[in-house]
């Protein structure tokens, strides 16, 4: 047998996130999934049904659906999330996950390891903002923080200029300024441009990033 490569970590990551995040979906009281998540204006519902969407749509439905949005990907996106959500049961939306585990979508940029950060990050955008308390397993942040640039965080909405953040149960670090310190994946969240509740934050620009 060969070697494993790092994209075979990556997938069997990729694998291992949906397969978890599916079983928790499964255990969601209905409040739970009508809650808001972190994505702004999306309920834990939306957020499940915008990550199968790639799973459960060819690629020429996806760019039908981008015309229709008149080339817009935010508004594409926001729009068959609210639909899906609506006409899919939530047995299907934890199903699609789990059923797709080892899928090889990805996002129009960024390769495998943006699969994974799309998977990872919209996981935590639902178990973060239902105070679930789930750890994401450091192997799988790792090399999604590595990928934190201030040009990543613009995209995201997130200004990284001038601030270092600090992992303190991982060894990482970005950027230079005024500490933000804490958990990696909360860290993570802020590098995508989340406001994360309850922050286990600290330093001098917890404030300049919503922490409170």
């Amino acid at each position: 047998m060969g070697e494993r490569t790092d994209d075979d970590f990556v997938r069997d990551a990729i694998a291992a996130e949906r397969r978890e995040l599916a079983d928790i979906l499964d255990t969601l009281t209905p409040e739970q999934w009508d809650a808001p998540s972190l994505c702004a204006g999306w309920r834990v519902r939306e957020v499940a049904a915008h990550m199968s969407l790639g799973f459960r749509y060819p690629l020429p439905r996806v760019l039908w659906e981008l015309v229709r949005a008149r080339g817009g990907l935010h508004r594409m996106t926001d729009r068959r999330a609210r639909a899906d959500a609506a006409a899919l049961g939530t047995p299907q939306l934890a199903a699609a996950l789990r059923d797709h585990a080892r899928h090889p979508w990805r996002p129009p940029v960024g390769g495998i390891a943006a699969a994974l950060g799309h998977d990872v990050v919209h996981g935590l955008d639902i178990t973060v903002a239902l105070g679930l308390g789930r750890e994401v397993p450091h192997p799988r942040l790792r090399p999604l923080l590595e990928r934190v640039t201030v040009t990543s965080g613009r995209f995201f909405g997130a200004d990284l200029t001038g601030v270092r953040l600090v992992a303190d149960d991982l060894d990482w670090s970005f950027g230079t300024g005024p500490e933000l310190v804490g958990p990696a994946q909360e860290l993570l969240l802020v590098a995508f441009g989340r406001g994360v509740p309850g922050a286990r934050l600290r330093g001098a620009a917890r404030e300049r990033f919503g922490a409170a």
